[in-house]
């Protein structure tokens, strides 16, 4: 079936030919990665809280003297071998975007190591924890530039940065992205398209619940459509649901249902290339397996050690119950790398990295814990 953007408002807005579109999005699902759904065992590594941007439904991003802060060398380091320790084989570097542009606090921590960009101190500790540990760095640290990502590509089997979404409107005024000078749409295309000139796995993704029209929701997924076309870089495109936090300007808005939500989901298993893992985070709805009749394939990275700490309020569920709860919808459920399999060579991995990656996945491309996952206690 084809769709067309005024047929896919209509599916979003009225549900118009759902049965058909949600049928569609579970076969090209199960035609590329058939009755398998997957995660990335991970560790969260907060690098800082501190960020130039001011978004309205935000609660990881914090001022100098209130938690706006970076994380020191020796945290890091541990935070990265106690992941290892467990069997993680990813550490998400999340971070807020150029803190240093706004931050006095964070020229003076940079400047005392010698440094002058928050990105070459992701560097400098992407390479620290390759270094000494046998665990994986994914970085996301908002926008970058080719040579940026160059530098980053030798320390990271993967990166990533989430468009959220692409009008221009959401940064006017009484907006979520006011004052948000990173969340130029154009600016995250530029970063996303410099993925693919890099030769970097990425992942990106959609917001779906922060003031945003159908109409925009539609758009979004098309221009992540085409970037995937153009870039050949985006190994997955998470779609993710807006959660009210307390302490942030949009804690009284309307979440997203549901029934909504899985419109938006099939509608982009339908309409990104097959070959695209499309991903939903676990933690955020409490029924989260209802969501493979979407056509999802992947559940994201799941902590055993480290919270949420975009959305700390809500906790990761345990690796049984996430096997348990795959398993009664008819899916097994397999551990990957940051990285996915057919990006799993010389051409979007450093030779360095590839290696050691390589030593920890079966001949499906798979880590093979997840044939027989335990329990995390």
């Amino acid at each position: 079936m084809h769709i067309d953007r005024d047929h896919a408002i209509s599916f979003l807005e009225k549900g118009t030919d759902s049965e058909e579109i949600f049928v569609q999005a579970r076969s090209i699902r199960d035609e590329t990665w058939g009755r398998k759904v997957t995660f990335s065992k991970k560790v969260f590594i907060p690098l800082t809280t501190l960020c130039q941007d001011k978004c309205a439904y935000c609660t990881f991003a914090k001022p100098p003297g209130n938690g706006g802060e970076y994380l020191s060398p020796e945290d890091v380091l541990a935070i990265a071998r106690a992941g290892d320790a467990v069997g993680c084989t990813e550490a998400l570097i999340t971070l807020g975007d150029q803190p240093e542009v706004r931050w006095k606090a964070a020229r003076e921590f940079l400047s005392g190591r010698g440094l002058t960009t928050t990105l070459e101190y992701v560097q400098e500790m992407t390479e620290l924890i390759v270094a000494e540990t046998g665990i994986f760095p994914h970085a996301n640290p908002g926008l970058m530039s080719v040579d940026a990502m160059r530098a980053l590509r030798p320390s990271n089997a993967s990166m990533g940065m989430m468009l959220e979404n692409i009008s221009p409107r959401l940064l006017e005024p009484g907006m979520p992205h006011f004052d948000c000078p990173d969340k130029e749409p154009s600016l995250r295309v530029k970063t996303i398209e410099a993925s693919g000139e890099a030769k970097v796995p990425f992942t990106t993704g959609v917001l779906i619940g922060i003031g945003e029209n159908t109409g925009e929701v539609v758009d979004s997924i098309l221009a992540l459509r085409d970037l995937c076309g153009s870039t050949g870089s985006i190994q997955e495109v998470i779609v993710q649901n807006f959660r009210a936090k307390a302490d942030t300007r949009m804690r009284r808005s309307a979440e997203p249902v549901p029934a909504y939500f899985a419109r938006v989901i099939a509608l982009t298993r339908v309409l990104v290339p097959g070959n695209v893992s499309v991903q939903v985070p676990p933690n955020l709805t409490e029924k989260y397996e209802t969501y493979l009749d979407a056509g999802i394939n992947d559940w994201g990275g799941v902590s055993p050690l480290t919270i949420d700490w975009v959305n700390p309020e809500q906790p990761w569920p345990q690796l049984a119950e996430l096997n348990a709860r795959s398993e009664a919808h008819g899916f097994k459920l397999k551990q990957r790398l940051p990285v996915y399999p057919r990006f799993l060579n010389e051409e979007w991995v450093d030779p360095k990295l590839l290696s050691r990656l390589a030593n920890l996945v079966g001949d499906d491309g798979y880590v093979p814990f997840a044939d027989t996952p335990v329990a995390i206690t």
